[in-house]
């Protein structure tokens, strides 16, 4: 046991990245796509996104990335919400002399161009943020507490408080949300108010849930399990090339992963097997 937990605390460090206080390396030479917090594709026209430690990246192609707006700003949260539509949360780069150390939550609505804070610029990091239909989740790692919002985020609730590495919910049942921790799986039914742990779940370090009854997460290993029965039972859907820094289930059956150098995988078979679809070039 002491060594499962060992290995989730290792993932722990890895998922979260290094939590600075910008997102601009003190070095003047361009740092690349580097570690990557989250990932998605814009409804809009099918593209990639990649959002991490030195700003949001459109992949372009196999090789390929452009940094949006040129902007260098660290995402330690991001999800896509729409078409052109995200939310984010994080740290400025060093450039952005007049914002504060952490941007709370902000939104485009132009795919990354522009953005706006919607609530707790300077107070909130939000680590993880998931949707579900009209609820957003969204954990603070300034505080350890989950919170919920009915209003896009303009407004919180505050809940539970603890650990959490991911969440997971979806619109078919918003108040039901599940949190990967360092000591496993957990559920809420209540909006986040109060957790329970999921028996017999392994260690995830990323976590989706698709539909209602399906949950999809990774572990340490890069192992893809699953359970189709709302946690009660789980199996082993494959396995990635090395462990997901960033995971994200676009449906039940597409599965998209980056790894802790920004290399993008790619699953059409629910995490049975997986392929190379974006590799940064180094140097």
């Amino acid at each position: 046991m002491r060594g499962i937990h060992a290995a989730a605390l290792a993932l722990l460090v890895l998922v979260l990245g290094a939590c600075g206080q910008s997102g601009e390396p003190a070095q003047t030479e361009d740092p690349g796509v580097g570690h990557i917090h989250g990932i998605g594709v814009d409804p809009a026209d099918g593209a990639l996104y990649l959002a991490g430690h030195y700003g949001l990246f459109r992949v372009t192609s196999a090789n390929t990335a452009q940094r949006v707006a040129g902007r260098v700003q660290d995402h330690m949260g991001f999800t896509v919400i729409g078409p052109k539509t995200f939310l984010a949360s994080g740290h400025p780069g060093e450039a952005d002399t007049d914002s504060p150390p952490h941007l709370g939550l902000i939104r485009t609505t132009d795919a990354g161009t522009t953005w706006a804070t919607i609530s707790e610029r300077g107070a909130a990091d939000f680590h993880a943020l998931q949707p579900a239909g009209s609820t957003l989740y969204a954990y603070d790692s300034q505080t350890s507490r989950l919170r919920a919002s009915v209003d896009g985020g303009a407004t919180w609730r505050l809940g539970a408080e603890g650990e959490i590495i991911d969440l997971a919910a979806n619109a078919a049942r918003p108040e039901r949300v599940y949190a990967a921790t360092t000591n496993g799986v957990q559920v809420s039914e209540n909006g986040g108010m109060d957790f329970e742990p999921v028996k017999n779940a392994p260690l995830l370090g990323q976590i989706e849930a698709p539909t209602a009854d399906l949950l999809i997460g990774t572990d340490a290993e890069g192992q893809v399990r699953l359970s189709t029965d709302s946690g009660k039972t789980w199996q082993t859907s494959g396995r990635l090339p090395a462990p997901a820094a960033a995971f994200t289930a676009v449906d039940r059956q597409r599965l998209l992963s980056a790894t802790e150098d920004g290399t993008v995988y790619e699953s059409t078979n629910g995490g049975t097997d997986f392929t190379l679809i974006f590799r940064p070039i180094s140097g």
